[in-house]
């Protein structure tokens, strides 16, 4: 990847493309080269949706290659729902096949005329074409996929927007088509969807061509580390047993039974219909039904935690739900049944939503009394308002801070406005720490203190106790941000933890890949340089260690079972980034 591909929008006469060096950029790939571009050049203090933000697309610096499991797509920007900085990272084929064309960034940028409609870009080895998509425009993700699909055949790779994103509305995802051609991977959080609407482009194809995998500069020292690397991941409990089976929705039990499970607008951490939404029931309920429980959402992938979901004909609904989702539309509404689930997961891909941030919604909507907790239908009908664009489709469809807002709610689950995921902070404090404290808003993946707290990978924390989290989160926020610049999949990160050979297998993987010799304290340094650049960015838009809080509600009222509340201290809080 020796090249950077730049699209103005708002260039005289249309879009135009020009491609060049990597300059300042070489060496970078995936987070490091989203954040430091947005760090670089978009000003802090601009509209997120104005002509001075960019929208960047970057591959992990092993995509492209036979390096197992290292089609993870980076996409950053500054925020329409955070109004920070921003990275949101997505499976499927488009980060390999843009990676084997040569790129290491696609920085889209400028000022969209939207009296000029929508454009389509075609990146190829012959090029990069720019041409009107009026055909596409108001169309949501799987149509867009058939269409394309219809013109340019299932060959190639697909970036879209649904509905959503043309509103821009500030839970708005980009989808990343799977190996199926299926609209299923989404970079959701953040309203990086909004961001590329705001710039006429509905989407990208990428067309591999003839182009090959990225050839290894020591073809023998990487065949070697990749079998290692493998080697280490299928001999993990986590990576090579549980997620495999069950996908990531094998945590609902897991997080039930620890009490951090939130539910009903996280009033309460355990669900009384978990066992029936759970990983397991998930798994029998496809195999029975004959769909699948395990799947790679790209080629190569040596974990396979992604499945296909079908209806009880046999009929194909959706991805399998992943574990954020079941929980955000199931028992965070007091929803048990996984047809709806997965209906409102194929929606939320389908309009080009976040499903973290829908389900977060919807569930502060059941909470204002908008419907009741638990109403299937009337939750279906929600979604179904967010693809229209109806006013109340509009105040749902800007995220779960502006529906507590206009409802007049104090519970809010949100940090600088972007929905908490999955786990309760008051029984899972490490990941309290990182929703508080992490550059992107509330995110488990930024530092996913879990696997120390309750899962006990890469040691043990006690997940109700508030001795030790800062450090945990730090420490998983530096390995974090350099992972997400590599191009592999988050989920390797359980193996790398606890086996510090399939680390030192990673290392010399990406080092025969690239002609590099980094060290393990490269890639601490590397993660610091992210996050440095990420901080700066945030400061100098507004944000001070006051916006690095938990609502106050968290420190106030007890989670059940374990009756415990938010106590971290604030100046452990403000610890976090001491490096």
């Amino acid at each position: 990847m020796d090249k950077i591909l730049r699209i103005d929008v708002g260039a005289p006469g249309g879009p135009k493309a020009t491609v060049e060096p990597l300059g300042d950029y070489a060496g970078l790939g995936g987070r490091a080269m989203t954040s430091l571009v947005v760090a670089k050049e978009v000003p802090a203090d601009c509209h997120p949706l104005g002509p001075e933000n960019k929208l960047v697309i970057s591959p992990g610096i092993a995509s492209g290659s036979a390096a197992s499991s290292s089609g993870r797509l980076s996409i950053g920007c500054k925020s329409p729902l955070t109004g920070t900085i921003k990275e949101s990272n997505a499976g499927g084929q488009p980060s390999m096949y843009i990676a084997r064309l040569g790129y290491a960034a696609i920085i889209i940028e400028g000022e969209h005329d939207r009296n000029a409609g929508f454009h389509k870009i075609v990146i190829s080895e012959s090029g990069v074409a720019i041409e009107k998509a009026d055909d596409l425009a108001g169309l949501r993700n799987y149509a867009t996929a058939e269409k394309i699909k219809e013109k340019h055949g299932d060959k190639v790779a697909l970036i879209s927007i649904g509905t959503a994103g043309e509103m821009r509305m500030a839970s708005a995802s980009i989808a990343c088509t799977d190996p199926e051609f299926r609209p299923t991977r989404h970079a959701g959080r953040g309203g990086v969807g909004a961001v590329m609407g705001s710039k006429g482009i509905k989407c990208i194809v990428v067309d591999p061509g003839g182009a090959k995998m990225r050839q290894p500069a020591n073809p023998d020292a990487f065949k070697e580390a990749n079998r290692k690397f493998v080697e280490g991941l299928r001999g993990h409990a986590v990576t090579g047993q549980g997620l495999p089976t069950y996908g990531t929705n094998v945590l609902t039990n897991i997080l039930c039974e620890a009490g951090g499970y939130p539910t009903y607008n996280f009033k309460e951490g355990q669900f009384k219909g978990a066992e029936k939404i759970s990983g397991e029931t998930l798994a029998d309920t496809e195999k029975v039904r004959g769909g699948n429980p395990t799947h790679g959402c790209h080629r190569g992938c040596a974990i396979q935690c992604s499945g296909v979901f079908v209806d009880k004909d046999g009929n194909y609904v959706t991805k399998q739900p992943e574990y954020e989702t079941v929980w955000a539309h199931g028992g965070n509404c007091g929803i048990d049944d996984l047809d709806t689930i997965a209906k409102l997961d194929f929606m939320d891909d389908d309009i080009g939503v976040d499903t973290i941030e829908m389900g977060v919604t919807i569930g502060v909507a059941m909470d204002a009394g908008v419907i009741p907790f638990g109403d299937a239908e009337g939750a279906l009908k929600l979604v179904e308002e967010v693809g229209q664009g109806t006013p109340l489709g509009r105040i749902l469809g800007a995220g779960a801070a502006v529906t507590a807002k206009c409802f007049g709610l104090e519970r809010a689950p949100v940090v600088k406005s972007q929905a908490m995921p999955a786990y309760d902070p008051r029984a899972v404090k490490g990941v309290g720490v990182t929703y508080a404290t992490t550059t992107q808003g509330a995110d488990h993946t930024a530092g996913y203190a879990v696997a120390t707290n309750i899962l006990k990978v890469g040691g043990d924390v006690d997940p109700l106790s508030a001795t030790g989290q800062a450090e945990l989160s730090r420490n998983l926020q530096i390995a974090t941000a350099a992972l997400d610049a590599t191009g592999f999949c988050l989920f390797v990160a359980f193996a790398i933890l606890d086996q510090p050979e399939t680390f030192q297998a990673m290392i010399d993987t990406l080092n025969a890949l690239n002609g590099t010799s980094m060290t393990a304290d490269d890639v601490v340094a590397l993660g610091q340089q992210v996050l440095k650049a990420e901080r700066e960015f945030n400061e100098k838009a507004g944000f001070t260690k006051a916006h690095d809080r938990l609502p106050r509600y968290f420190s106030r009222e007890k989670l059940p079972p374990h009756n415990v509340v938010f106590d971290v201290p604030d100046e452990e809080l403000d610890s976090v980034f001491n490096f």
